[in-house]
């Protein structure tokens, strides 16, 4: 749960509706400000802006675009996932989160101005192919239900059209909000995660794994789609057998049916990172091993090292689903040759991969994967 030690508000949505709701349910201090120099400012002044960041809500409108493009690079293979972008940061804390420097600082921030988000997402379900759209990319898609319900509005609108899905991406339980709601299987709960000893080191404030299984659990029997994302992988002694206990726990709660998808991604970090994880996580390894700079610019795993843990987790998945659909975060066609044994264009290519198994879990209604319609640049 939030823990909010001050609110700003924007003046320019000062008086809107959702600001007064929002406002009556947090007990903090409340400043009106006219930019958010003020409270960059304030952020700033501490001794850890990053911690101070996951404690200040800022109240704001979006002046840009809600849809945004997954922020891939042409270097590796990108899933032509589609950004939902209500909120911004996160109250939980891992180590290896690349939001402590992606912004400038880091707050916790909810756009409020959600009539302006609606017309760009009746584009979206006037498609005719395939749209994967997500909330989780800059926050995570559930830790904002103690102050809106625009997740279960989100869920109900999606419910009402077969162009497109909504995937929520969350380390938490907070699944109770989705109950009940008639959501026609068009959104996917997703879980990220990790070995016991990544959770309890480096994913301060996050919830148990056998939390998140049993959650995800819950929305299995409420009849959602589900999905895992085992992101990041983090290489350290004796990491091998705790992945493989982590699918052996996957699959004793969630049966392969109604997994959507699983995707697998080594730690990578910006250079930047570095200095911010030695000095909020003093005791964390996990940028103390062999890295080199990639395509991207972030610094990975030597290829070979991620090649060997992806092709021994791929086949502990494989071995217990068969048919479940596994792609790569951001990598190339060696990696996926050597680690699945095809490459994504043998498959039509990533985005096509991940249409397919959309389709098949979700009940979407649009043109075969193939055709000049669903070729259509994503965007």
């Amino acid at each position: 749960m939030m823990k909010i030690s001050a609110v700003f508000i924007e003046k320019e949505i000062e008086n809107h509706a959702l600001t007064n709701d929002i406002c009556a349910r947090i007990n903090a201090p409340v400043r009106v400000v006219e930019s958010l120099k003020a409270v960059y400012a304030y952020v700033n002044s501490s001794d850890d802006p990053v911690a101070r960041g996951k404690q200040t809500l800022v109240l704001s409108r979006n002046k840009g675009a809600f849809i945004k493009d997954c922020p891939g690079t042409r270097a590796y293979n990108c899933c032509g996932y589609e950004i939902l972008h209500l909120a911004s940061f996160c109250h939980m804390d891992c180590a290896y989160c690349i939001l402590q420097t992606y912004f400038h600082p880091p707050v916790m921030q909810y756009f409020i101005n959600h009539e302006d988000m609606w017309p760009e997402l009746e584009q979206v379900f006037k498609r005719k192919r395939v749209s994967r759209v997500g909330t989780g990319e800059f926050t995570d898609s559930l830790i904002w239900e103690d102050l809106s319900n625009l997740t279960q509005q989100l869920v109900q609108r999606f419910s009402n059209q077969d162009r497109a899905i909504l995937e929520l991406k969350t380390k938490t339980v907070s699944v109770d909000p989705l109950k009940g709601l008639d959501h026609n299987r068009k959104t996917i709960l997703a879980w990220s995660l990790n070995t016991e000893k990544v959770i309890q080191s480096e994913e301060r404030s996050t919830t148990t794994l056998a939390a998140r299984f049993k959650a995800a659990s819950r929305c299995v029997a409420w009849g959602y789609p589900v999905a895992f994302h085992f992101d990041p992988i983090v290489i350290y002694e004796g990491c091998e057998p705790d992945y493989q206990a982590v699918i052996r726990q996957l699959f004793s709660y969630i049966p392969p049916e109604s997994i959507v998808w699983i995707s697998l991604g080594t730690f990578r970090y910006i250079p930047a990172l570095k200095q911010v994880i030695q000095e909020r996580f003093p005791t964390s390894g996990i940028v103390y091993h062999e890295f080199i700079p990639g395509l991207d610019g972030k610094m990975r795993y030597f290829k070979p090292i991620r090649m060997n843990i992806y092709k021994k987790i791929v086949g502990w998945i494989k071995a217990a689903a068969p048919d479940v659909c596994i792609y790569f975060c951001m990598e190339d066609d060696e990696v996926w040759e050597t680690s699945l044994g095809f490459a994504p264009l043998n498959a039509g290519g990533l985005p096509e991969m991940l249409d397919t198994a959309a389709m098949a879990h979700c009940g979407l209604a649009v043109p075969a994967v193939g055709t000049a319609e669903n070729q259509k640049v994503r965007g």
